[in-house]
């Protein structure tokens, strides 16, 4: 029998199987209007509603980001230093790894049972009573700031599930906007150029604030798009150098962006309060810190060997390439065994390409996520080509475990580093597999996580399918950008 906060999880999950997908912030404007919510700038909606305005802007700070690779770790370290120095610091992050509830932390505890069991009901009740056909992100993008209110929450950090402009995420009034790069995903949802997908993510730049941005971007559309918007751009350099850092791993460029995001906000007007709290030690430690599976080394000991395992996210071939960059330094001359299962929508032919650069078909386990947008082994195969030839797979038995478990053992007696990575979806399982023990979703749960996507639908946008005025509005901004 399903606990009432299994039950819950489950309706959410299920909730997009009613509710058809769309670009917009339609839903969440009027989810979030009805519900009071304090986080929001009535000026800044785009619909039209006689909800009445919500309660004045509460003394939070919000810190919202973007960007194709490096967000939740930009958001994971700011949020530590926040913490550190003593300010009570929501987190929204997405996708989870092992837990539906870490998408909701205060001070990097993850919202309760009893928390979800408290806010979701009322959200569901709202969207019912007021005809709002909102999708799994928009409801948890509510989830989250309901919860963050009423644990009276002295900063937000949040970040956008999928591209920026038209994020659910986007309606809160946020001090400071930060992208930390841009490259080539989900094309067929924010466009198929650099410059499109930047447009795409600029668009959480607000009047009169300021926006952070990494290096290796389309500068000249996040320059007009601040232009445009009345937004204060600052770029992001190491310090010491004019050059950037295009050759620096992505931990370093994080930690970068992160820092510099960190120094814009404490000069922000009204954050005098945090600015007192934050010290340079606060900055030092929570940059160093990074989320789970972002190059997570772990030892893993079997039969009296201690093997090193990496548990790293990289999912598309920028994320991949940095990913070798950061092996090659930390570990030089080592041979490395990859786990790897990719979503369908990445670029299996270039990530299959990438990774047959630094190591033979003989060190490589393909393998499949229980999930709608996992990438099936046969694609992989067929677009990684003859290259591919002689790596480790099974059919009968796709997931993770069992090739994670055979690649420790085949590390075992060679010394060799066990690496997983690709698609966050396999995580779970893969720290399973390697011991790590932490709050998991149950079986009930997890079979459902995921059950709403078609391949052609994506969690992070939605309420329904664009008309024809809406199409040609959406093709007539695309061909301006």
């Amino acid at each position: 029998m399903p606990t009432k906060y299994e039950s819950l999880v489950r309706r959410l999950y299920r909730t997009n199987l009613y509710n058809p997908v769309k670009l917009g912030l339609n839903n969440i404007e009027l989810l979030l209007g009805q519900l009071g919510c304090p986080y929001i700038n009535p000026t800044n909606l785009t619909t039209t509603t006689t909800t009445p305005p919500p309660p004045p802007l509460p003394p939070a700070k919000i810190i919202h980001i973007a960007g194709t690779n490096g967000k939740g770790s930009v958001a994971y370290k700011i949020a530590s230093t926040l913490t550190l120095a003593g300010v009570k610091t929501g987190l929204f992050v997405s996708p989870h790894v092992s837990s539906f509830r870490e998408r909701c932390q205060v001070d990097f505890e993850c919202i309760s049972e009893n928390d979800v069991e408290t806010h979701l009901p009322g959200i569901f009740d709202t969207c019912r009573e007021h005809d709002i056909p909102a999708t799994f992100f928009e409801i948890t993008t509510a989830l989250a700031l309901q919860y963050f209110r009423s644990q009276s929450v002295q900063a937000i950090v949040l970040e956008t599930g999928l591209g920026g402009r038209l994020d659910s995420t986007n309606v809160v009034d946020a001090d400071l906007a930060v992208v930390t790069s841009i490259g080539l995903e989900h094309t067929r949802i924010l466009g198929d150029t650099l410059e499109l997908i930047a447009a795409e993510k600029a668009g959480i730049f607000k009047s009169g604030k300021t926006a952070v941005i990494g290096v290796d971007l389309p500068f000249k559309v996040m320059e007009d798009k601040a232009e445009e918007v009345g937004c204060r751009l600052v770029k992001t350099r190491e310090r010491g150098r004019e050059d950037g850092f295009k050759d620096m791993d992505f931990d370093r460029q994080n930690m970068e962006i992160a820092r510099k995001a960190i120094d814009e906000a404490l000069k922000i007007e009204g954050w005098d309060e945090i600015r007192s709290k934050v010290l340079p030690s606060h900055i030092t430690t929570g940059l160093n810190r990074r989320p789970p599976c972002r190059y997570e080394s772990l030892t893993y000991d079997t039969n009296g060997s201690s093997i090193t395992v990496i548990l790293d996210v990289a999912h598309n071939p920028p994320a991949l390439e940095q990913l070798m960059k950061k092996l090659n330094t930390d570990h030089p001359g080592r041979t490395l065994r990859f786990v790897v299962g990719m979503s369908s929508d990445k670029d299996l032919g270039l990530c299959a390409e990438t990774l047959l650069r630094k190591v033979g078909s003989g060190y490589i386990h393909l393998v499949e996520a229980e999930h709608p947008r996992a990438a099936k082994i046969e694609d992989i195969l067929e677009q990684g080509g003859e290259g591919l030839e002689g790596c480790y797979y099974d059919m009968k038995d796709r997931g993770v475990g069992k090739q994670t478990k055979l690649a420790l053992s085949l590390a075992a007696g060679e010394g060799e580093i066990v690496v997983v990575c690709g698609s966050v979806f396999l995580m779970a399982n893969a720290r399973e597999a390697v011991g790590i023990k932490e709050p998991r979703d149950s079986e009930f749960i997890a079979k459902e996580a995921g059950a709403n996507l078609r391949k052609d639908m994506q969690e992070h946008f939605g309420n329904r399918v664009l008309s024809e005025d809406e199409e040609e509005e959406e093709e007539s901004y695309r061909d301006k950008v």
